[in-house]
């Protein structure tokens, strides 16, 4: 009697389980799909009053019928994204679905944005989510003058390529379109697809009975949504590879690889308008060991007409600087080891032996052993597939891993910094041999948010970590997602090898990594005007410029550089000289925030919308402004050959600007005595810092170090309470676009 009703439990519960599975049915998370902006357009006085600040502050900087300064983010999420969608999930921490009108509301209201884009996986957006995508964004416009709009939304998806070897490895790009008909628009993204050596996702793909299983298991938890996004996600059916664009069906998932394939792609569609923009670069959460951009100068690999800018800094991080210290070594023989420590900087490899022959040593082993094991330790850890060397460390924790594998002296950089992947030395990348626009990168600067709960622009204020930023990540080491490789929690001596994992997050350090996220940065304009074309212009000029998240005004200039018309040459261009070159910098600080959100912003949107969507909080600036306390200026010398040492052609800082702290702004002169005997081209950017203040995740570990610089403890910001906004010290800043200047003649 027992096994027949044994029995009969298992089937009704597989049928429950497949019903769940088939049917998604919630229980208290809205639709991650459904809904419009839901509040009105800002009133014109406030956009005007907005601009009028913006222009008087340049006019008392002594600029002449100054541009208009815009401020918004090209980067951010909802959560028909993969990742924010599991983020969203209360089993992680999360507060339920923030669809793709959340992001409108947002940039809208509480962050009070100029102009935004949506910027989802590609490889998640099916026929569906792509049309509620292109419907929502349309709206989100729609409401508003397109002649003096009080935000401009863009439409876009992010292309989320991973190569789990250096060779392999493009890393992210976001794709924004200009227009929104739907003749200029391509009917469905364009995805990276699974990394090569990933199976197919129906190889790896959970059963409907499991999954309809775990809906049930976490009923109360979210299992039933994410029942319902895996089915829908799994559904989508990959495109063929050798067909042309035009020729696909609207239904499939288009895939390109590698960034050739996806330039290739985009310039078939001569009709759209797009531009890519790469991002976390040197983020190594996901980037492998060693990985560098010298591939991406090969012919084809960069399009210098669609890829004019770059972002610098997103809420994951800060990849500007270059340092010259080595994660991995490659041999000639193609085997990997693990450099010791250099220029300032641990390797995570060799900490990982360091850590297994401390447990050694505590086991009572001679140190003859202890060492062998750590080099064991070392090889396996460069050895790891798939980016996963921190698992084959049985058990560590973040505080035995110190602060290795950080770049130590870079302002609030990105989690296991791949510093040849970094824009100071994607700048300095030259080819002479290759066509002319494909030989150098001149791009403009920009930052962003790369939030994941469609909040664009969460840089406004430094509070709300566990909201603004993805620090719930942490979370997915407890969950199916961040199950480790090698299910050994003993933290013993005997250092393992890492294998093929299916779990999602299994190769990552999601624990230690969640304590880099920051509340992100914004992109800045100089534009003509508000609307849609303006503002694309702009970025095509790559008059454009990044702040970590304050909204720092930032004037960069050329002034020798136009000839006979004596007119200055903005940041982003480029000109050729034989003589000197000489620059003006003019930079003002951003206001201060006043507590909550300003009338229009309340008026717009109920106090819960508020509480939800804003954390209560919104860009509300006061009078006061925060003083710019220097100006840094880098000069990089571009390459003449690939043999040429990049360590040697950036100069960081080159000049550095006291200013005396005057809340009107600073401003400066210089020139480059060397560039006219130089003989080799030049490019110039600034950086305009503000006193010091707190952000959010500013010190992300928390090292406490011993007289000899090592780190001894540590306190993470992943390791503590929901509510601990993790602030610590920073210098806010802004970064300008390049100036660049070619020698005549050369």
């Amino acid at each position: 009697m027992g096994r027949i009703f044994g029995l009969g439990f298992l089937v009704v519960f597989a049928v429950a389980a497949l019903w769940v599975y088939n049917l998604g049915l919630g229980t208290f998370i809205e639709d991650p799909t459904s809904g419009s902006p839901r509040t009105r357009v800002v009133d014109e006085s406030v956009i005007a009053t907005r601009a009028d600040t913006i222009q008087a502050a340049g006019r008392d900087m002594g600029i002449v019928a100054p541009k208009q300064v815009l401020f918004g983010d090209l980067h951010v999420h909802s959560t028909f994204s993969f990742d924010a969608f599991q983020l969203s999930l209360p089993m992680v921490g999360g507060d339920g679905a923030h669809p793709v009108s959340d992001a409108c509301d947002y940039a809208r209201h509480c962050a009070a944005l100029d102009f935004w884009s949506i910027s989802d996986h590609a490889v998640a957006l099916g026929p569906r989510r792509w049309a509620e995508t292109v419907e929502t964004i349309r709206e989100c416009n729609a409401i508003s003058d397109p002649n003096n709009p009080d935000t401009v939304a863009y439409l876009g998806w992010e292309w989320t390529q991973v190569g789990w070897t250096p060779e392999h490895h493009y890393g992210h790009k976001n794709i924004v379109l200009r227009d929104l008909e739907d003749e200029n628009i391509t009917p469905r993204p364009i995805s990276a697809g699974l990394p090569e050596g990933t199976p197919p996702i129906e190889d790896v793909a959970p059963s409907p009975f499991l999954t309809g299983a775990f809906a049930l298991s976490e009923w109360s938890t979210g299992g039933p949504e994410l029942a319902r996004y895996l089915q829908e996600t799994g559904a989508i059916r990959e495109c063929p590879r050798d067909v042309p664009s035009h020729d696909l069906p609207t239904d499939c998932r288009e895939s390109a690889p590698t960034s050739k394939a996806l330039f290739d792609k985009l310039n078939e569609w001569d009709n759209v308008a797009s531009m890519v923009i790469p991002h976390g670069t040197t983020w190594g959460f996901y980037t492998p060991l060693g990985s560098s951009w010298d591939k991406q100068i090969a012919p084809g690999f960069h399009d210098p007409d669609r890829q004019g800018i770059i972002e610098i800094m997103s809420g994951h991080g800060n990849s500007e600087e270059f340092r010259p210290f080595r994660e991995i070594i490659f041999n000639p023989d193609g085997t990997k080891t693990c450099p010791g420590p250099n220029n300032d900087y641990t390797p995570s490899c060799w900490r990982a032996g360091e850590i297994i022959a401390d447990r050694c040593l505590a086991d009572g082993e001679d140190s003859d052993e202890c060492a062998q094991r750590a080099e064991t330790a070392r090889q396996n850890f460069v050895d790891a597939q798939r980016n996963g060397g921190s698992a084959t460390v049985p058990g560590s924790t973040v505080a035995e891993w110190q602060d290795a594998g950080q770049c130590l002296d870079c302002f609030q950089p990105s989690f296991n910094y791949r510093p040849r992947s970094s824009v100071q030395y994607i700048m300095a990348l030259n080819r002479p041999e290759n066509d002319p626009g494909e030989d150098r990168f001149r791009m403009g600067f920009i930052a962003s948010s790369d939030n994941h709960s469609a909040r664009p622009g969460t840089g406004y204020k430094e509070i709300a970590r566990s909201e603004f930023t993805e620090a719930r990540f942490r979370n997915f080491v407890d969950t199916p997602f961040g199950s480790p490789m090698n299910p050994d929690p003993e933290p013993h001596s005997i250092p393992m090898t890492n294998e093929f994992t299916t779990a999602v997050f299994a190769t990552f350090e999601t624990e230690r990594g969640a304590s880099f996220f920051l509340n992100g940065g914004l992109a800045a304009v100089h534009s003509e005007g508000r609307t849609r074309e303006q503002i694309w212009d702009a970025m095509q000029r790559k008059e454009v410029y990044g702040t970590s998240g304050p909204r720092i005004l930032l004037w960069f200039d050329l002034l020798n550089g136009n000839g006979a018309t004596g007119r200055p040459v903005p940041m982003g261009s480029q000109a050729t000289l034989a003589d000197a070159p000489i620059f003006q910098v003019k930079a003002v600080g951003s206001f201060e925030q006043n507590p909550g959100c300003p009338s229009d912003a309340s008026e717009a949107m109920t106090p819960e919308q508020l509480a939800r969507v804003c954390q209560g909080e919104c860009y509300h600036p006061s009078d006061e402004r925060r003083p710019i306390t220097r100006i840094e200026v880098i000069r990089i010398r571009p390459q003449l050959d690939a043999n040429e040492d990049i360590a040697t052609l950036i100069d960081d800082p080159w000049k550095t600007f006291e200013c005396s702290g005057d809340p009107a702004g600073c401003q400066i002169a210089f020139t480059d005595t060397e560039f006219a005997t130089s003989g080799r081209d030049a490019l110039y950017y600034v950086r305009a810092i503000e006193a010091p203040s707190d952000a959010v995740g500013a010190n992300p570990l928390g090292c406490t170090y011993d007289e000899n610089g090592t780190c001894v403890k540590v306190d993470y910001c992943s390791g503590r309470d929901a509510d601990d906004d993790c602030l610590a010290p920073t210098e806010e800043r802004a970064w300008s676009s390049p100036i660049f200047v070619d020698y005549a003649g050369s």
